[in-house]
């Protein structure tokens, strides 16, 4: 009797074919979407500061709340895609949302609806494009790792891009022309969408529907995202309009006498707020499940239960790579000699640095792992995450010698050059190992849900990266060295934990 082989457990051969056209076609709608993120992302805290007078403490308060945010809601868009939407009316709805917040911005009297309308499109958008990649794929191809780290580059080529176009004209020629840049990248990402739906194999229709290579939207699917987006602008805008009433309810008095508090306090009102949303549509998923008769076994949760493991730690990274929209952006502001042949380099740019470098060495990882998965020695994901960690950690040493460099002057830009060269090698450790690390463990009902718990624990570390200074502030403590022992002990811990982790995935790291 032949013996059959497990896929999950005995890879297709990476060299096999190509990599499908429908990945390029998610990469180039997600360098736009990045585009217009990152633009938005380069000024927010220079321009809360500069043009607005917002004190630095409160400009990184709300740069937290905001990149916190905007990495929540993508729990409630995958939910809704999951179980209703289907992948590409939700990239669309999101997409037109992101547009609508970036022309908000432009008007700095719109500037809360632009950011909300901006979070609310966010969680439509993010986590639905990035399960699509996975979807091209057979489960088990050994492509699948390279092909995150290809989408990935695609996402920090429109992160290179936006200093350079929005974060330029927004310090030069006024705010307001940076954020509409912004915005007109976000339709150039969801025209690309629209346009290239064929190549997509099927991938992200509403669920019910057969997934038939070629096949697009249909008028009625059309109708539905005008509508919904519509809808949700309208709901984020009665929201802003009615602040003052809900304000009490998100910060109560209690509240102001400490910083952890507030913070301990508004993450319980999220979870708890999230945790009814997932209730309220439980009937409905457990149909869904029975519809597909592929019931939930043992060995699906044991690899939810790594998908949950790998996203906690992921937590600390980010919460220390973040810094660069935050506090490492000030840095260049504030304590980094700018000026190159008598011009002053605007300190946005800096963030073109590590989209630079991920866009030069995410090929060079690309490769890497799909050659060391034919040769069948491939480095376990688990572990790749912890090694992304003690690599931050190195991150943070080099900024503790900047910082202290930076006290009898304004210091070589090159030492901010060296410390993004080592968060990129980290983040390519970490991220699109990450995304492709969920993808392979989730059940196929909960893809999106699994994929927006990893935006979830993003959400956790943006807001908590935005909130370092003043949670540490009270004990005088140096803020690169905690940032450093934050990632180097969970780094280490990690990495002890691959064994168990690998074990319980079940031939799926």
């Amino acid at each position: 009797m032949p013996q059959t082989v497990d896929p999950d457990l005995e890879p297709v051969p990476a060299k096999a074919e190509p990599h499908p056209p429908g990945l390029y076609a998610l990469f180039t709608a997600e360098m736009w979407e990045r585009f217009s993120y990152y633009g938005m992302r380069a000024l927010l805290v220079l321009y809360l500061t500069k043009a607005l007078g917002y004190e630095r403490k409160d400009a990184l308060g709300l740069y937290a709340v905001y990149t916190g945010l905007v990495y929540l809601t993508p729990l409630i868009g995958g939910r809704l895609a999951d179980l209703y939407l289907g992948q590409r009316k939700a990239v669309f709805i999101g997409g037109i949302l992101m547009a609508l917040g970036q022309f908000a911005l432009a008007q700095p009297h719109l500037l809360h609806l632009g950011l909300g309308l901006m979070i609310v499109g966010n969680g439509f958008f993010k986590p639905n494009i990035s399960v699509m990649v996975g979807s091209l794929y057979p489960q088990g191809d050994a492509r699948r790792d390279g092909a995150y780290t290809l989408f990935y580059m695609g996402i920090n080529l429109g992160a290179f891009l936006a200093p350079l176009v929005a974060g330029y004209l927004g310090e030069r020629t006024g705010w307001g022309n940076g954020f509409l840049s912004a915005g007109i990248g976000m339709i150039l990402g969801v025209m690309t969408f629209a346009f290239t739906q064929r190549l997509l194999q099927g991938a992200g229709l509403p669920p019910g529907r057969e997934p038939v290579p070629g096949a697009t939207l249909l008028t009625r699917d059309w109708l539905e995202v005008g509508a919904i987006s519509a809808a949700l602008a309208g709901l984020v805008y009665g929201a802003i309009q009615g602040w003052p009433t809900i304000r009490p309810l998100w910060s109560p008095p209690f509240t102001e006498s400490s910083t952890l508090l507030a913070v301990l306090y508004k993450g319980a009102v999220l979870i708890l707020g999230l945790a009814a949303f997932i209730w309220a549509t439980e009937p409905k998923a457990k149909a869904e499940m029975a519809e597909l008769h592929e019931p939930f076994t043992a060995v699906d949760w044991q690899r939810i239960a790594v998908i949950a493991v790998i996203s906690l730690f992921s937590i600390l990274f980010w919460a220390g790579f973040e810094q660069s929209g935050g506090t490492l952006n000030l840095f260049a502001d504030e304590k980094t000699d700018r000026h190159f042949l008598g011009y002053e380099i605007p300190a946005s740019l800096f963030q073109s640095i590590n989209p630079v470098f991920i866009i030069t060495l995410a090929p060079v990882f690309a490769i890497l792992w799909t050659k060391l998965a034919e040769r069948k020695f491939p480095l376990p994901s688990v572990a790749k995450q912890g090694l992304g960690l003690v690599l931050l950690s190195a991150g943070f040493g080099v900024m503790f010698l900047a910082e202290r460099r930076s006290e009898s002057g304004l210091i070589s830009p090159f030492w901010l050059v060296g410390v993004y060269l080592i968060f990129t090698v980290a983040e390519l450790f970490i991220s699109p190992i990450g995304l492709s690390l969920v993808n392979k463990l989730s059940h196929p009902r909960i893809a999106s849900l699994m994929m927006a718990f990893w935006f979830l624990c993003t959400a956790a570390a943006n807001y908590l990266a935005g909130m370092m200074e003043s949670l540490i502030e009270p004990y005088h403590f140096n803020l690169w060295i905690v940032l450093g022992a934050m990632a180097l002990v969970p780094g280490l811990l990690l990495l002890a934990l691959t064994p168990i982790l690998v074990k319980l995935s079940h031939g799926r790291v």
